[in-house]
């Protein structure tokens, strides 16, 4: 939501020339035929089920630890959802029983704006955490992603929402799925109290006013 469009909270990213154009992200891996679930306006808690001929490749190997991202709000233009799977490094001694692989939801903004952003991965016994955008100045994200196991919101409201269509056909996210996947796409979506547990967020550009990063005993 790893927070996700002037989520990834540690840096800020150049633009890219290719930031207003619609991009794939990875190509499509026939590794096996599965079933992944994505949840159709995943905030409201309701279930779909996914079926694809294979997986979308990682954009780069995610080390296998999950983060936190909160924020008060999130409002974004261009979004769009649909299911991937993420892929560690082989040997990763943080891959455990999943193959070194984990199943996404990924959540595609073309241009994002995010209120009291906090972030945190647990570091054995402690947590890094930054914050960003809590004084006033929201936090900017162009060309978001964010690959999440787990997202929800306290309230969730789209623009011209389309559920159910092709994820390969989107034009309303900055990228899209593979072929055949079932996703879900908006011209806007608004999300309060939002909540998500991530393993990878990418960003064409990422701006964090008030950026503040710590060790602390807890999490966000």
């Amino acid at each position: 939501m790893a927070l996700s469009e002037d989520p990834t909270p540690t840096a800020s990213l150049p633009a890219s020339p290719a930031a207003e154009e619609p991009r794939r992200r990875g190509r499509v891996r026939f590794r096996r035929a599965g079933l992944m679930a994505l949840p159709a306006c995943a905030i409201a808690g309701t279930l779909v089920v996914l079926t694809a001929q294979g997986a979308l490749a990682a954009q780069f190997a995610i080390s296998g630890m999950p983060f936190v991202v909160k924020a008060d709000t999130l409002k974004g233009t261009g979004f769009g959802q649909f299911g991937g799977m993420d892929t560690m490094p082989e040997g990763s001694p943080n891959a455990g029983d999943t193959g070194g692989q984990v199943l996404v939801i990924v959540t595609a903004i073309r241009q994002a704006e995010l209120t009291n952003l906090c972030q945190s991965v647990e570091l054995g016994g402690t947590h890094l955490r930054i914050t960003a955008g809590n004084r006033g100045t929201p936090v900017k994200a162009a060309g978001l992603t964010t690959d999440s196991t787990e997202i929800s919101g306290k309230v969730a409201a789209f623009d011209n929402i389309e559920i159910g269509g092709d994820a390969s056909t989107f034009d309303k996210p900055p990228v899209k799925g593979p072929l055949g996947s079932f996703g879900q796409q908006a011209d806007t979506v608004t999300i309060t109290d939002v909540y998500q547990k991530n393993y990878a967020t990418t960003a064409t550009r990422f701006t964090l006013p008030d950026l503040h990063m710590s060790f602390a005993s807890e999490g966000c």
